[in-house]
């Protein structure tokens, strides 16, 4: 297999793709934030959540929902933040993986990736981070 990377090329290459494979790890998993609620532990991220508070009518009280989930819907994130920081977030892991996976084609494919292409795609890269 002919390669379009010098070796600092195939390091970078390896090193983004398990860099964006951890943030989009990250991304998806709830434990951002962890807690207690009613005398149960409690841990969410910007887009899921576990162990959350539902009100039951039948009972009227509050109870709690020990399982993960995502939320119902984008407007059932609690605030604006959180639903600007899941965007924002979203949209950097996609372009950290984006880079990563173009970055490792090049290590299989002569002339895919130029200095050029290498530089935007740092470029890319910070502003995904």
């Amino acid at each position: 297999m002919a390669s379009s990377l010098t070796c600092a090329g195939v390091v970078w290459a390896f090193l983004s793709f398990i860099c964006a494979a951890t943030s989009c790890v990250g991304f998806f998993m709830p434990y951002w934030l962890l807690g207690s609620q009613l005398e149960k532990s409690v841990s969410f991220g910007t887009f899921r959540r576990c162990s959350y508070p539902v009100r039951d009518e039948s009972l009227q009280t509050t109870v709690m929902v020990e399982q993960c989930g995502r939320y119902a819907s984008f407007q059932a994130i609690p605030s604006a933040e959180w639903r600007i920081c899941t965007v924002v977030t979203g949209l950097g892991c996609g372009l950290l993986l984006l880079v990563a996976l173009t970055a490792l084609m090049g290590c299989c494919v002569s002339d895919l990736i130029s200095r050029t292409v290498g530089r935007v795609a740092g470029g890319i890269q910070f502003l995904g981070g």
